[in-house]
């Protein structure tokens, strides 16, 4: 049976795919217009290579497998032939979501998609339906973060490769969770690059702070939007997935009339429409531009089209407000109106105001009546926010943990989509580190030389572990053996109360803009009151915290120190109360030791 094999080369001047895991066979391949080249053959056991200009042979940029890894040859993966049980699955849309974040290789020991199927019945019962894979692409090595891949097609083979991707998904649909996964189009990895060898992919026109930008609007830049768009849909149609998170939108720097973002919308669009599953694109963006999820072409703004995007403002102001850190871009957040703002009027503390950490102005106002507060998702704890500490410390592991359940509250009562990071539900006692797998000694070496530097940069002191050691991987991972236990078990219950409640109470789907925060002094520290609708949270922040206020409405739950006493609610030092009702204000305050 012969097989037909195709490669973008346009500047090539002959090219073979050497077939084989040796690449013993060579056969000659034929200009067919356009810079591809092309040859039919039969793949005998199905591994192949391109070999350009007599150079030594590569792997294929669309390589759907890499069983060897990523300096290996490819392998051909028919993924017609997935085993799919989920033809009833209608999908999850955006509004009323609510994300968990996942790294496959440290949300379990096995560190696989099978490991993550068994654990697939815990994320339903906490109340979440959306389960959003970090990067998953094939990458060098065993372990990493996934943002070095280089095979942009293949699917990282030590977790169970194509198939195992494919059961994740199906197992997930079984259970009413959709399945979103975390591209990185903006860069490739430096180990195993090989896509410079056939064509121009990349440009010295722009540049990213993680290298050669991605050629988006040079000559030849045609057929590499061709490589991009064509891989959302192969995410998005053969594998099922629901969506996809798009890394640092921001660093893709193109100037064509017709914005390559502004065509992944279009094509996840007729994708949902033609499905009758909505497919979802939600951005990182470090611009706080709401262009980036308006309309296209909706009113002036030049809306980019994708369905949601990041507010990292909304997670700087809580973990300001809840720890007390001000170093770096945490400065900004300081200021006593950061909370108020990003809770209730917009999910963009700069929304073109001054930001002292870029010395300049930054951001755009966010009209909710073009862009709804569904659209951004926000969060207390990422990959990023976790994993980019010098001891990948969690949130929990710094403050008491009444006030990780308070940012717990103030997060799932938000009007924003929420997010967890793995394990923030029962408050892990694991650390999220950064890790890598590098063969390359120059290039493990530069990595920790470069971390150890931004560290000190932000004024994070103390040893940095080293990303190459088996033993950061391993102290990354989950033990789900905590999870029924003490303190663990009373967190993520009340993580399972609020998602449930979120659902529940119509006051939680109040428009952005029609919220209203107060903080105020309460004893030692300060009492923090959203009212939502009908639904208040209040919460007292700080170890000598205390409030007592007039209570007229019914404790719908709590965490902490929290009484009512004859109609009034009494919260001690580091605690929160959901209100259905409304309280007649804020009285009698009283420190709590």
């Amino acid at each position: 049976m012969s097989h037909p094999y195709r490669l973008w080369a346009p500047e090539a001047d002959r090219v073979e795919v050497r077939l084989g895991a040796d690449g013993a066979t060579g056969v000659p391949m034929a200009p067919v217009g356009g810079g591809w080249w092309q040859a039919s053959t039969d793949p005998l056991d199905g591994r192949y290579a391109f070999a350009i200009d007599g150079r030594p042979p590569v792997p294929d940029p669309r390589s759907r497998r890499q069983p060897d890894g990523v300096h290996a040859a490819s392998a051909l993966v028919d993924t017609s032939t997935f085993d799919w049980t989920d033809q009833g699955w209608r999908g999850v849309p955006l509004e009323g979501a609510a994300v968990y974040e996942l790294h496959v290789g440290t949300f379990t020991p096995q560190r696989t998609f099978d490991g993550v199927v068994e654990y697939l019945d815990h994320l339903v019962d906490l109340g979440v339906s959306v389960v959003e894979l970090m990067p998953v692409a094939a990458f060098p090595g065993r372990h990493g973060w996934g943002y070095d891949g280089v095979c942009l097609y293949a699917v990282h083979e030590p977790y169970g490769g194509p198939v195992g991707l494919a059961r994740l998904v199906d197992a997930a649909h079984a259970r009413g969770l959709a399945v979103w996964l975390d591209v990185v189009y903006n860069h490739l990895g430096p180990s195993g690059n090989y896509l410079s060898q056939s064509g121009p992919y990349f440009t010295d026109r722009h540049h990213t702070p993680w290298g050669e930008a991605l050629n988006l609007d040079g000559p030849g830049s045609d057929e590499v939007r061709a490589y991009v768009l064509d891989n959302v849909a192969m995410w998005l149609e053969d594998y099922h997935l629901d969506g996809l998170r798009l890394d640092a939108v921001h660093a893709l720097h193109d100037e064509r009339a017709l914005p390559l973002l502004e065509e992944l919308a279009e094509l996840a669009d007729e994708i949902g429409e033609r499905s009758g599953i909505p497919r979802t694109l939600v951005a990182e963006s470090d611009r706080n531009d709401p262009a980036t999820v308006a309309p296209l072409a909706s009113g002036g703004l030049g809306g980019q089209g994708l369905h949601g995007q990041w507010a990292d403002d909304v997670h700087h102001a809580l973990h300001v407000a809840l720890t007390g850190e001000t170093q770096g871009y945490f400065a900004d957040f300081a200021d006593p109106g950061a909370l108020a703002k990003v809770l209730a009027d917009t999910p963009f503390f700069h929304d073109g105001t001054f930001s002292t950490f870029r010395g300049r102005r930054h951001g755009r106002p966010v009209d909710p009546e073009v862009t709804p507060g569904w659209r951004f998702v926000a969060s207390l704890q990422t990959h990023d926010q976790v994993g980019n500490r010098a001891a990948g410390d969690r949130l929990v592991h710094g403050i008491p943990l009444g006030r990780a359940a308070l940012g717990a509250a103030l997060l799932l009562t938000s009007p924003w989509t929420p997010m967890l990071f793995m394990g923030e539900e029962w408050g892990a006692s694991t650390p999220w580190q950064y890790f890598t797998d590098h063969a390359e000694d120059w290039l493990a070496q530069s990595i920790r030389e470069g971390r150890e530097r931004e560290f000190a940069e932000h004024g994070w002191a103390g040893e940095v572990p080293d990303p190459q050691d088996e033993g950061t991987v391993e102290a990354s991972t989950l033990r789900w053996e905590e999870v029924g236990h003490g303190d663990h078990a009373r967190l993520l219950d009340w993580y399972r109360t609020l998602l449930r409640l979120r659902r529940e109470l119509p006051g939680l789907s109040t428009p952005l803009g029609q919220g209203e925060v107060l903080r105020e002094p309460a004893g030692g520290g300060e009492l923090i009151t959203v009212r939502r609708g009908s639904v208040l949270v209040l919460a007292t922040l700080g170890e000598r915290a205390g409030a007592t206020v007039p209570l007229s409405g019914g404790i719908v739950t709590s965490f902490g120190s929290v009484e009512d006493r004859e109609g009034q609610l009494v919260l001690g030092a580091d605690s929160v109360a959901v209100v259905h009702g409304e309280p007649e204000g804020a009285a009698g305050q009283e420190g709590r030791g």
